[in-house]
């Protein structure tokens, strides 16, 4: 069970709060909600916590706790940290928002972009050579590539900015909108 409301709430309210819609929002972006929960609950705690704590906190099994906390630690926003006095494993999340962002948005590239250009490589490659595809299909696959190729050129200059620079392009959101309409014929 992944929800924390089946037993007496151990947490304040806020915190359970934010551990519930973190699963949900999580889920949305396809992360599992227990993985997702107990990110959250390890991104709000003020000191490391061991899996019996994240279970028991969270009325989650102990091997559920164990693979989110291995999957968690792949994408390098959990950290195992020793504890003086004491053999058993605690975890951490990191808290630095940029940090986390950096390396969620390097996880998704490596594990979904990357992988979505070579699968539509071969699938060109194999449409071109088939006289039996359309050439419609070969365009649109194409098309396809060129628009995952273009995220992932991308992603490699914005992962080349230094967090001043980054913010600044995000400050310059709505700026940028504004200079790209300056060169646009109205009466388009």
């Amino acid at each position: 069970m992944t929800e924390i409301t089946d037993k007496p709430a151990k947490l304040p309210a806020a915190v359970q709060q934010f551990v519930l819609h973190w699963g949900n929002l999580g889920e949305r972006w396809g992360v599992n909600r227990s993985v997702s929960q107990i990110h959250a609950l390890l991104y709000a705690s003020e000191r490391p916590l061991t899996a019996e704590d994240i279970a028991d906190s969270l009325a989650m099994a102990r091997s559920n706790v164990s693979n989110s906390l291995k999957e968690l630690q792949g994408w390098e926003i959990v950290r195992t940290v020793p504890v003086l006095g004491d053999r058993r494993a605690f975890y951490e999340a990191e808290t630095d928002l940029w940090t986390i962002v950096t390396r969620i948005a390097a996880g998704r590239k490596s594990r979904e972009l990357d992988p979505a250009a070579a699968a539509l490589r071969n699938c060109i490659d194999g449409a071109q050579e088939d006289a039996t595809v359309s050439p419609v299909v070969v365009r649109r696959l194409k098309a396809m590539l060129d628009f995952v190729e273009r995220i992932s050129r991308w992603y490699e200059q914005m992962s080349k900015l230094s967090r001043a620079q980054l913010a600044t392009v995000m400050k310059l959101g709505s700026g940028i909108v504004r200079f790209l309409d300056r060169g646009r014929d109205p009466q388009l």
